[in-house]
C-alpha cells in the first residue's frame, strides 16, 4: 500500500516510489510532520519530533504552551495559537475573532484519487494509479472543518496536497487565508529556485540560499503572471542538474499565489504555498464549503533534472487531457508577426497557399478578424466577423484553406472586453470595476466579470456560434492584461473579496465548456506570451504560448526555465522573422528551427516575403521535426548547457525511456577564437550499450563513453555545422 496508518503510534506513512512522507498525530490532537525525503523502512520515527525535549508538551506542562506551539513541525498550522511562524489558515468568525485552533478528528484511506470541484486537477490512468488520506481537523470553537487530503502516485515521486473546508456551526464566518500545503524541514541549508522575469522574458532562473526570515515569490495580478511562476523548490547547496536531493513545489492553479520558506529562530524551514492571501477573503455560511487548489509536491534524490522529468511525467500522462494528450501537434503558421492587423482574405490566402506548398499543416488567423478591429483599441468582446476585412465571411476563409489541405486555426481574448464595443456599451458593468472609481485602462481594454455566469453564457454563445458555422481545428485563448479595481456589481459587500478567485474559476469554467463540447479542437492558451503558464491552465490546454519573444537566442533561457517544470511538448515555439520583432537580432533560419523544435513547433513570419534560401529550408525543417517529435514528446528531457551560467552556448538531450537512441542538440551562442572544440559530456544512455550517430553508422561508441568523455563539439562541425555565432548543430543517436 501507498499510504499505511500505524494505530499504535498513530502515524501517518505516504510512500511515493522512492519517497516517503510521514506525520502523526501528537497528544491525541496535532499533527506534526516526522519526515519527507528518501524512502527509510521504519514505521515510526517519533524522535524526530524531539517530544522528550524541552520545552514539555502541553500535557505534561501546560505553563510552556505557547513555546511548544511555535517550535512544533505542524502538518498544517493555524494563526493565533501561539505559532508565530507563517501560518498556512487564518479565519474571521462571526465575532471578529482570527483566531483558529485545528485538531485532529478522524481520517480515511482509500483508492483511486477525487477531483476538485471546479479547479483543474491531476488525477490517475492505469498507468499512474494513486491512493488517497483524508484527515478532518475541526476547530471546536468555530466549527471550522478543514479535510486535509493528500494524494500519492505509486509509480512517481509525488504527492499532491489540497485542503477542503466546511462551516459546520450556525454562523457565518469567513477564511482570510486558505493555503494548500505546508512542510517544515528540520534544517536550513537549503538554496531557493525560482521562475520570474516579465513579458517577453518568461521564467529565468534564480537561485539563492535561504538565510534568516520569510523568502516568498507572488503574484497579486489576476494571474499565475509573467513575474513569478507558481513553481519553487528548495535543494541542497551543493545540487545540480544530476546529484543532490531537491523538493519541487508546483501550483495547480492561474491565479494569485505564494510560495514561501521560512527559516525560524531555531534554523528550520517552513515552506508554504496556496492562493495569495492579499485582499483575499471567502465567506462560508452555515453548511458552505471552500476547496483550496492543488499544491503538487516532487522528490528528487538525483538532481534537479530528475525533479523536472518526474513532473515532466505526472504532467504528460496525469494532467494533459483530450486528443491531443500524446498526438504530435499540427504544424503552424500564424499571420500575427506576418501582418499584425493589416490584412485581408487575400494576403491571409496567399500566405495560406504558400505555407500548404512547403508542407505547413495549419493556418492561424490571430487578431484582427471581428468587430472593427483594425487597431487593439477596440471591438474586443464582439466576437462576429469583421467582413470589410473578410471579404465572403470567415466560412468562405476556412473553406478556402481547407481546400488547400491545411487546418484553420482563430484567435479569441474571451476575457476582455474594450470601451470602444457592442458589449460594453450594452453592458458596461459586465467589467471589473468599483463603482465611482476611475477604471484603468491597459492595452485600451478591460477585464469581464468573469465571477457572473451571464457573462460567460453571453461570451461563450457568440465563441460558439464562430465554431458552429467554420471548420475551426484550434484556438489561441488570449489574455493581454491582469485584473485592478477589482469589485463586481453582482456580488454582495460582504463577498467582493472573492472576485480574485471567482474569476479564475470563471475561466476554468468556461475553458471546460470549450474542451467539452469541441473535444477535437486544439486548445493553446497565451497571456501576453507566457504569463498564464501554469499546471492550472495545462489541464484545459496541452500547450501554451511560451513567451512573445521568439528570438531563438532568447528563447534559449525562456525555455530551459520552463522546462524546470514543464514538458517540452506543452512550449508553443515557432520560427521567426528576422530581425527579430521583439530584440532585433539576426539569426540563421537553421537555428531558428532547431530552437523551436525543442517544442510545438511552427512558423510566425511572412512566408511569401521571406528570402528564398529561408523559404527552401521550410520542408527539410518539417521532415526534420516530424522525424524528432516522437522522441520530444515522449523522452526524457536532460538540460546540459546553463545559458544563465555560461551565455556563449546551450545543449540538451531528448533520450528514450528504453534508451534506445537520443537526440543531442547544441547551440553556439558565440563563437571563441584561437581555441580548440568544446568538449560535452552527453547524459541519460545506456552506459553499457554501444551506438552511433546517424550520419557515421560504421563508428560504434560505448553509452558510458559518451557519457563519461563526451564527443567534440567543432567549430565547422560538418557541412551543415557550426559556422560562427548563434549557429546549431543537431545529432541523433540509435543504440546499436
Amino acid at each position: 500500500m501507498s499510504i499505511t496508518y500505524n494505530e499504535k503510534s498513530r502515524s501517518f506513512k505516504l510512500r511515493a516510489n522512492n519517497t516517503d512522507y510521514m506525520f502523526k498525530v501528537i497528544n491525541g490532537e496535532y499533527l506534526g510532520h516526522v519526515y519527507y525525503g528518501k524512502k527509510v523502512p521504519d514505521e515510526d520515527m517519533d524522535w524526530l519530533l524531539r517530544l522528550d525535549e524541552s520545552p514539555f508538551t502541553p500535557e505534561t506542562n501546560n505553563r510552556d504552551r505557547a513555546v511548544y506551539l511555535d517550535t512544533t513541525p505542524f502538518e498544517y498550522p493555524c494563526f493565533g495559537i501561539g505559532d508565530y511562524r507563517e501560518s498556512a489558515l487564518k479565519i474571521l468568525d462571526s465575532e471578529g475573532m482570527s483566531t483558529c485552533d485545528l485538531r485532529y478528528v478522524s481520517h480515511k484511506i482509500y483508492e483511486g484519487k477525487p477531483a476538485l470541484e471546479g479547479l483543474p486537477a491531476t488525477f490517475t490512468t492505469d498507468k499512474s494509479p494513486a491512493q488517497t488520506l483524508e484527515v478532518t481537523m475541526l476547530d471546536a470553537h468555530t466549527g471550522l472543518e478543514a479535510v486535509l487530503v493528500y494524494s500519492v502516485f505509486e509509480n512517481l515521486d509525488v504527492i499532491t496536497r489540497s485542503v477542503r473546508f466546511r462551516n459546520t456551526s450556525d454562523k457565518p464566518l469567513k477564511l482570510t487565508r486558505a493555503l494548500s500545503a505546508c512542510v517544515e524541514f528540520d534544517h536550513d541549508k537549503f538554496d531557493m529556485i525560482t521562475l520570474n522575469g516579465s513579458w517577453a522574458r518568461e521564467r529565468h532562473i534564480e537561485r539563492a540560499p535561504l538565510h534568516h526570515g520569510k523568502q516568498s515569490i507572488d503574484s497579486c495580478r489576476g494571474e499565475s503572471s509573467h513575474q513569478n511562476n507558481p513553481f519553487a523548490a528548495l535543494c541542497e547547496h551543493n545540487a545540480d542538474e544530476d546529484r543532490g536531493e531537491v523538493f519541487g513545489f508546483n501550483f495547480v492553479y492561474s491565479g494569485n499565489f505564494i510560495a514561501q520558506a521560512e527559516v525560524t529562530q531555531h534554523k528550520k524551514t517552513r515552506f508554504v504555498m496556496g492562493i495569495n492571501p492579499l485582499d483575499f477573503e471567502w465567506l462560508l455560511e452555515s453548511g458552505e464549503t471552500f476547496t483550496a487548489p492543488e499544491v503538487v509536491m516532487v522528490h528528487s534524490d538525483e538532481g534537479i533534472g530528475k525533479m523536472s522529468r518526474i513532473f515532466h511525467d505526472l504532467y504528460r500522462e496525469n494532467l494533459i487531457r483530450g486528443e491531443y494528450k500524446n498526438k504530435r501537434r499540427p504544424i503552424l503558421i500564424n499571420n500575427w508577426e506576418a501582418t499584425y492587423f493589416d490584412f485581408n482574405t487575400d494576403k491571409i490566402l496567399s500566405i495560406a497557399k504558400e505555407a500548404s506548398k512547403l508542407g505547413i499543416e495549419m493556418l492561424v488567423l490571430d487578431d484582427g478578424w471581428f468587430g472593427h478591429r483594425d487597431s487593439d483599441n477596440s471591438s474586443l468582446g464582439d466576437w462576429f466577423v469583421y467582413e470589410k476585412k473578410l471579404q465572403g465571411g470567415l466560412k468562405h476563409l476556412v473553406d478556402e484553406v481547407n481546400k488547400l489541405g491545411m487546418k484553420f486555426g482563430l484567435w479569441f481574448e474571451p476575457e476582455m472586453v474594450s470601451p470602444d464595443s457592442d458589449l460594453y456599451r450594452a453592458h458596461p458593468d459586465w467589467a471589473i470595476q468599483i463603482k465611482g472609481r476611475d477604471m484603468t485602462l491597459c492595452r485600451e481594454q478591460y477585464v469581464l466579470d468573469y465571477s457572473r455566469k451571464e457573462v460567460r453564457d453571453y461570451v461563450y454563445s457568440m465563441m460558439k456560434n464562430i465554431l458552429d458555422n467554420a471548420n475551426i481545428e484550434y484556438i489561441k485563448w488570449d489574455m493581454n492584461r491582469q485584473l485592478t479595481e477589482v469589485g463586481s456589481a453582482a456580488l454582495p459587500a460582504e463577498r467582493q473579496r472573492e472576485l480574485w478567485h471567482r474569476y479564475v474559476l470563471g475561466v476554468y469554467d468556461l475553458m471546460g465548456r470549450l474542451t467539452t463540447d469541441y473535444p477535437h479542437i486544439l486548445l493553446e492558451n497565451c497571456s501576453g506570451g507566457g504569463a498564464r503558464f501554469d499546471p492550472g491552465i495545462l489541464y484545459f490546454s496541452p500547450q501554451i504560448w511560451c513567451s512573445d519573444d521568439t528570438d531563438a537566442i532568447e528563447r534559449l533561457k525562456i525555455q530551459h526555465g520552463t522546462s524546470i517544470c514543464y514538458p517540452c511538448s506543452t512550449m508553443g515555439a515557432h520560427v521567426s522573422d528576422c530581425p527579430n520583432h521583439t530584440v532585433g537580432r539576426n539569426t540563421p533560419f537553421r537555428t531558428r528551427g532547431h530552437v523551436a523544435m525543442v517544442g510545438t513547433f511552427g512558423y510566425e513570419l511572412d512566408v511569401t516575403r521571406i528570402p528564398q534560401e529561408d523559404r527552401d529550408m521550410i520542408p527539410a525543417q518539417i521532415d526534420e521535426f516530424k522525424k524528432y517529435n516522437p522522441l520530444v514528446r515522449t523522452g526524457d528531457h536532460y538540460r546540459i548547457g546553463n545559458m544563465f551560467e555560461d551565455n556563449t552556448w546551450d545543449a540538451w538531450m531528448f533520450v528514450a525511456k528504453d534508451k534506445s537512441e537520443a537526440l543531442f542538440e547544441f547551440v553556439q551562442v558565440m563563437a571563441r577564437p584561437n581555441m580548440r572544440s568544446r568538449r560535452i559530456k552527453l547524459k541519460g544512455l545506456d552506459p553499457d550499450a554501444y551506438y552511433y550517430e546517424e550520419s557515421e553508422p560504421d563508428k560504434l561508441i560505448s553509452g558510458a563513453a559518451l557519457m563519461n568523455a563526451g564527443i567534440n563539439c567543432a567549430k565547422a562541425w560538418g557541412a551543415d555545422g557550426i559556422k560562427g555565432d548563434y549557429s546549431s548543430k543537431i545529432l541523433h543517436y540509435i543504440k546499436h
